[in-house]
Parts: structure tokens; sequence; C-alpha cells
């Protein structure tokens, strides 16, 4: 029986899945830059609510530079940003639909090989 075709791109890859790797290479690097414990440690704080360097280096027991050193490339790569008030800067999640997948990020490190399953078992039936 013959496979149903696909539009391809010019390369003969389905058009799928070359946006689907434009997307994986856009996601990478914001990955990355969420795969330090110190920078999860932020954007689990900032999960939370706004802070600004000071209630985050006295939420984490860093120093105010090495803070700002984390708060870096996640400003870089968009996952944060900064509002100046006063001679402070109030950091906040870039938008409130990274706070789940953050906190969900967080969770699997607790989670049993139980309870991995039924979290992927819980978003393939989410999926339309």
């Amino acid at each position: 029986m013959a496979q149903p075709s696909r539009p391809e791109g010019e390369s003969g890859v389905p058009r799928e899945l070359l946006e689907e790797h434009a997307r994986a290479k856009d996601l990478a690097p914001k990955l990355r830059a969420v795969a330090d414990e110190n920078r999860l440690t932020l954007l689990l704080l900032l999960a939370q609510g706004p802070h600004t360097v000071k209630q985050l280096q006295e939420a984490t027991g860093l120093s105010q530079t090495l803070v700002s050193h984390h708060l870096a490339p996640l400003r870089e790569h968009g996952l944060v940003e900064a509002v100046p008030r006063g001679r402070s800067n109030v950091y906040t999640l870039c938008c409130t639909a990274l706070i789940e997948p953050v906190k969900i990020l967080a969770g699997l490190a607790s989670l049993t090989p139980e309870g991995i399953n039924a979290l992927v078992t819980d978003l393939e039936q989410a999926q339309p």
C-alpha cells in the first residue's frame, strides 16, 4: 500500500520535519540556559512572583554577582525580563505561559518512574 504523500521542502525532507527541526534549533539554546541548577532555582523563584536581585540573593544564598551572572543568559534568551524600579531591577518570567512548564520540569526531579509514566500519559491525552 502506498504511503500518503507529504508536502516536501526543496531538500526532499517533509516540511513538517523541517519546521520541527527549526523549532528544536530555536529551543535548544533556551534549554541550555535553563540546564543549570542555579538558573533553574532562579526560574522557580520567579515562577512564584517578581523578585529583585537582593531578594533572589537572600532566597538562594548566592552572591549578588553570581545571581546577576545567572540572570544574564536567562535575559539573553528572553526567559526573564527586568523592569527598573528605583535603583534596582525587578525580575519576572517573560510570560505567564512559562510558569507551569518550569514547575513541571522541576517536578520531574522528584518523580518516580511510575510518576513520570503517568505524567507522559496525561500530557499525551491532553494533546488534540
